[in-house]
């Protein structure tokens, strides 16, 4: 495999496409080693049939708002890769989704889904709708216009999606309506649903809690735990709270939130009522963290500036892509930082990574240890074919279980040398060899 020739080749198809050939550079940086020693996935062309969505839907998608005007948003859904299960990943609403942010997503999705060892395939979705500032009714009817187009693309054995930046409760139960509408039937086509219908206990905090019980495993390797740790958060999303929460619970001091305006730094950490008033700051739908220092003394905004310049032990990436660059990494280094466990999807730069890696810092990439979302939107999925709900206990243990064993797959297949742990390598390889291994089984498809 020539890792610069299959670069520059879907460079050439795929101009411009820069979140998507980074994360595809990541994965084939890891698994060259372990593509060179199986012959069989050559000639069987895996990789250039890996790095290809099996289709990508477009599509217009026009509404009305509340003053009468007609808009017009562009719609997608990128279905990757089904060889272990339907597709599954969520549905991105905001104004900077493109095909390319779409396609990383899609492509990290693909071994995320493996990784948890549950029977789901890889996709990503959404509109560059934005629904800041929207009405409900204004939400409800892009919702249904999105469906429209979308549901004859989707089903419980053929494609589940979920929900992602943009896409809470809301509107998936604005969508669910429109699909169940249109077909008829009832059934487990999207996750996330509100737990009277169909949804899972903890799935809004899900993603979140698995990023904990990921880091407790990383600590655990050096015989540590979270017990007294200064944690730093970014963002304060789903995918924050469930971290904060989580983290808090298990002793940890957490510092730090953020949003687009800058961050909160709070001492005296986020736990109790702090962390119920981060909820209320997302209900305000304006996006922005600088009311919570003026709710709370013990707190101070740092406007237009992120959480990295602040010590702490542990790191949780929980907002966007690249929100953490090289400079962030070597400044988190120098304050002593231990571990590192991204939250969202692909938030560290390469070079970011290159300091981590360099420092032998604790470092794990997001599709191994945001992989808590989508694995109990899996375990919904299983609910919902069952017609019955666990308890939040089961469903709890059940996700805790799933983190211990990626945490496992990463160290047997990540592990170096000198006993450091590749986290990246690691995740790459083992969600790799299940989906290559089914495409194999799968034929020329």
């Amino acid at each position: 495999m020539d890792v610069n020739k299959i670069m520059n080749d879907l460079a050439k198809k795929h101009p411009g496409e820069n979140e998507f050939l980074q994360a595809v550079k990541e994965v084939l940086d890891s698994i060259e080693p372990i593509y060179k020693q199986n012959p069989h996935y050559e000639s069987a062309k895996i990789i250039e049939r890996i790095v290809e969505p099996d289709r990508v839907l477009m599509f217009k998608v026009p509404w009305v708002d509340d003053s009468g005007n007609v808009n017009v948003n562009l719609g997608y859904r990128v279905q990757f890769n089904n060889a272990i299960g339907p597709y599954k990943g969520g549905l991105r609403f905001h104004p900077s989704v493109n095909l390319s942010i779409l396609k990383f997503l899609g492509f990290e999705q693909i071994f995320k889904n493996s990784l948890t060892t549950l029977p789901m395939g890889g996709a990503k979705g959404g509109s560059d709708f934005n629904p800041k500032g929207k009405s409900d009714a204004e939400i409800m009817r892009f919702c249904q216009s999105f469906m429209l187009e979308l549901w004859q693309n989707i089903g419980p054995q053929t494609d589940v999606p979920a929900g992602d930046i943009g896409v809470g409760g809301k509107e998936i139960g604005f969508m669910y309506g429109m699909y169940k509408k249109l077909t008829r039937e009832h059934t487990g086509v999207l996750t996330g649903k509100a737990l009277n219908w169909g949804g899972s206990l903890i799935r809004p905090e899900a993603t979140g809690f698995g990023v904990v019980y990921f880091a407790q495993e990383q600590l655990a390797t050096k015989g540590l735990t979270l017990e007294g740790k200064r944690v730093g958060v970014s963002g304060f999303g789903n995918v924050a709270w469930g971290a904060v929460i989580k983290a808090s619970s298990l002793g940890a001091k957490v510092v730090t939130i953020s949003g687009p305006d800058g961050y909160i730094y709070d001492e005296d950490g986020i736990s109790g009522e702090k962390i119920e008033y981060m909820l209320e700051l997302r209900a305000t739908n304006n996006d922005i963290v600088a009311p919570y220092a003026q709710e709370f003394k013990s707190a101070k905004f740092v406007a237009g500036r992120k959480p990295w310049e602040v010590k702490m032990d542990v790191a949780m990436p929980c907002a966007t892509q690249n929100e953490l660059n090289g400079d962030d990494a070597k400044l988190l280094v120098a304050n002593g930082v231990i571990c590192v466990t991204e939250g969202a999807n692909m938030p560290s730069t390469p070079e970011a990574i290159d300091v981590f890696h360099h420092s032998k810092v604790l470092f794990s990439p997001g599709k191994a240890s945001n992989a808590g979302g989508v694995a109990t939107s899996g375990l919904e999925m299983s609910q919902n074919s069952m017609k019955l709900n666990w308890s939040r206990e089961e469903v709890d243990a059940r996700l805790h279980q799933i983190m211990r064993d990626i945490h496992t797959a990463c160290v047997k297949h990540g592990t170096e040398a000198d006993g450091y742990v590749n986290y990246v390598k690691g995740a790459n390889i083992a969600g790799f060899i299940k989906v290559a291994d089914a495409m194999l089984d799968n034929g020329i498809v």
